[in-house]
Formats: structure tokens, sequence, C-alpha cells
């Protein structure tokens, strides 16, 4: 219950403060001496302390007020203290703020200051405590998944993740399709890692496929294998990612860019474990947990005609949505931190520097539209550019221009993007693979952009 202590040693004033508050609903505790206070207030039951600073006869001085309310800092820190006296002057009024006191009031008080005052602080504690309350039960949720579950590392404080990573060690054990989704860069991979890893195919191969990546004439021939001279060049038959993965999980990354004649042959997979190398009309079958990845809005693929909606609806058995960093902001820190410390052990297994408030408010406040990937090099890059024990906001970069997310077709737009993509392969000496990799982004999805702008490397000659 919120309940407000008074401490107050003169009779007619805890009569009149009594009075006040409960005409106002306000539930009030009394207690006479400071031993009282501290007594009530160990019983739990205590929402905000308003005490007087005088308990002795004649005594003006404040100094038993100062030691009760530093008594009751110690107790309970976190609960809010009013201040009342008639006497103390304001100087000790202003050092107990300092301390951390709510504020301060002078008898005479006034009675509408005073209520709105505490109504304020009441409803602040009811919502501290809340928070605390829902942190305490993620936390022990969190320490119970640890405890039965492996995680892969992932690092994460957000109830948003909580509620991810909950689910997807809850569905690990079906051992159905999933379709995890999500922006580049979300940690799409680690939460496909994280089912992987609590199925009954842990012990059985995983196997790992970035569609994106595949030029699509070789792409039947990766997943479903070829037999001898299949193609020019295949000298020798060879094995698909469907059959390494036998008796395990094959995980599809940017499962969205399959072409119409993948598409086709994934759906017969997943409806009935069989396929055909390509080149022979022998019938093969396996037994292969598909996971697949994807950034691309697939119904609105599907309404374009770009992906077949019976594929979808049978990998989508199972969603997991990875949320943008953005939408999670719990967890940017302890992210931060984390991949500090991985950096820094790598870098030669020094200490691990601190961030500066500058830094950590440019961390939270930052968009991200590269994701924990954007987040993961900003710090890395932090830790080889700073130096010393604390590192700010100038190392993180965020003073140079990158371009954003893709934006919507139009001749300003394409015009502002390429010249903010020509600038970006310049800082990087036109590396792709560097540039990527600064705004989140695949390689193939950054070549896929400047086909569409019309940007092309020149290839200079070795001297």
């Amino acid at each position: 219950m919120s309940n407000v202590l008074i401490v107050e040693d003169e009779g007619a004033v805890a009569q009149a403060l009594s009075v006040l508050f409960e005409l106002h609903d306000v539930p009030c505790l009394f207690a006479r001496t400071p031993g009282e206070a501290l007594r009530i207030l160990a019983e739990g039951s205590v929402s905000i302390v308003l005490q007087d600073m005088n308990f002795r006869p004649g005594a003006t001085s404040g100094e038993d007020g100062v030691a009760l309310f530093r008594a009751l800092r110690q107790a309970d820190p976190q609960v809010p203290v009013l201040l009342m006296t008639a006497w103390t002057s304001l100087e000790i009024a202003v050092s107990l703020v300092k301390e951390g006191a709510a504020d301060y009031f002078g008898k005479p008080w006034d009675d509408a200051k005073l209520v709105t005052s505490v109504r304020n602080l009441l409803r602040l504690r009811a919502l501290e405590l809340e928070s605390a309350r829902r942190t305490a039960e993620r936390a022990a949720s969190k320490a119970d998944l640890l405890s039965r579950y492996d995680l892969s590392g992932l690092v994460y404080e957000s109830d948003a993740m909580h509620r991810l990573v909950s689910l997807a060690v809850r569905i690990a054990a079906a051992d159905v399709p999933v379709l995890v989704t999500g922006p580049n860069g979300a940690g799409k991979e680690r939460l496909a890692d994280i089912v992987q890893r609590n199925s009954r195919r842990a012990s059985g191969p995983f196997v790992k496929v970035n569609v994106g990546a595949l030029p699509h004439e070789l792409i039947e021939s990766e997943l479903f294998g070829a037999e001898a001279g299949a193609f020019t060049g295949a000298g020798r038959a060879r094995l698909g990612r469907f059959e390494t993965a036998h008796g395990g999980t094959l995980f599809l990354d940017e499962i969205g860019t399959l072409p119409n004649e993948g598409q086709i042959k994934l759906l017969r997979v997943l409806q009935s474990g069989e396929f055909e190398r390509l080149g022979s009309s022998q019938t093969r079958r396996v037994d292969v947990r598909v996971i697949g990845a994807t950034n691309t809005d697939l119904p609105r693929a599907i309404a374009s005609g770009l992906f077949r909606e019976d594929l979808y609806f049978r990998l989508n058995v199972i969603e997991l949505a990875v949320p943008a960093l953005k939408d999670r902001p719990d967890d940017i820190l302890p992210l931060a931190a984390a991949f500090l410390a991985a950096a820094a052990a790598e870098a030669a297994g020094g200490s691990v520097p601190a961030l500066s408030l500058p830094a950590r408010r440019a961390l939270l406040s930052h968009p991200w539209p590269g994701n924990v990937r954007e987040l993961e090099n900003r710090v890395r890059r932090a830790l080889l550019v700073g130096s010393g024990d604390v590192l700010g906001r100038e190392h993180l970069g965020f003073d140079e221009q990158i371009p954003g997310p893709p934006r919507p077709p139009g001749p300003s737009g394409d015009e502002n993007e390429r010249a903010a993509l020509e600038a970006l392969l310049l800082r990087h000496a036109g590396s792709v693979s560097h540039a990527s990799e600064e705004v989140g982004l695949s390689r193939q999805a950054l070549y896929r952009k400047m086909e569409r702008l019309g940007i092309t490397l020149e290839r200079r000659p070795k001297d």
C-alpha cells in the first residue's frame, strides 16, 4: 500500500497533516521519533517520508533531522524524503536536497502545494516500484532460461528481446520450419543459432547459406546438388546443402531473394523431403529442419509476384520477428559494453575502457539504421581510434555522414542516395566489403544498389 510516513513530534502538527491527507485520500502512518520512523520504514509499507527537522523540546538546529534523513537514506536509498521545518536554516534544507531529499516545505505550509508534491511523488514511486518489479521478474526469468537453455551468448535486457528469446527456446523442440524476420544487422542469425542449439537436432549438422550471396544460376546446384556434367564446369557430382544438412538444420539467410525455380524446389522439399540433384532424375530424401531469415516484406513480395504464397505459409509455421535496435533501447548500452569487452580481449587482453556520459547519450539517441551490426562496428572503431580509460562521443564517429536506409524511388531521392553512396565508397577506397559493413548491408545488397544508381568502380591496374 502507498503510505506516507509522517515523522513529527508535535501532536497538533501531526493531526493537521493527518486531516489534510485524509481529505485527499492519501493514507498515512505516523512516528514521533527517529527510531520509530526507522522501525516503520523497515516494515516495507512506506512509499514517502515527510519528516520534521527537530525532535527535542526547544531544539532548532536541525541536527536531529539531518541525522534522521541520512539514516533513512541508508536504510532505503530509493524512498523519497520531504523535509518540513519552521526553524532550520535554508542552507541546511538546500544541502539535504543536494544529498537526495525530494523537496522541503516551511511551516506553515501551503496545503495545495504539499498535497500536489506528495501525490506526484507517490505516482513516481509507484512507477519506480513497478519498473523494479518487472526488472526483477525479467532477471529471474532470464536466469531460468540461462540455466535450462543455450542462449548462444546473446546479450539483451529489453522486454521485447526477452519475449522473443523465450518464444525461440519454447518452439525449438517443435520440429517445424521457422521464419526469422527483421532488418539487416538486427541479430536474425543469432536467433537461428538459439533455435538450433536447443532443438533435438543440436548434435546434427547446422549448415548456413546466404542465399542472397549466391549467383542465381548456381542457387539450385548449391542447395540441391548436381551430377557430373550437369552444367559447364561440373566435372564431378557434388552434394547440395540439403544433403549436407541431413539430420540437422539448414539456415537459409536472405531467403526473400530466392528465384522462382528455387522456391518451387524448396516448397517440395518442405512438403515431402524429396528433391533431385541438378542433371539427375533420381529422387532423394532428406530429413532437414529449415530456418529461413529475411529482411524482405514477404507479404508485399507475394502481392508483387516475387515470392510464392504457398512457400511463405509453409515456411512461416513459426515467425520470430526480431525488432530493430532503435525499438529496444534497453539493449544498446549492454550490447556496447559486451562489444567493448570482446574487442579489448581480442586486442591484447588489456583493461576495458569505459564510455563517457556523452558517448552513452549519443549511443542512446542514434537511430541505428545498421542495427546491432552498426553498433558493434562503432564500438570497435572507438576502441581503435580512442586512447586512455574513457572513450568519448568523438571516437564513435557520429559526426561522419553515412547513407541511411534505402529511400523511396524518385529523381531527388536517387540523386541524394547516389551522392551519399559515392561518398561512402570513396571513404573506403572503393572497398564494397568495408562499405557494406559500415551501413549494415550485405555486399550483394550494396552491389544491387550501385547497379540501380549507375555507380561503377574503376579497377586500376597494379603497379
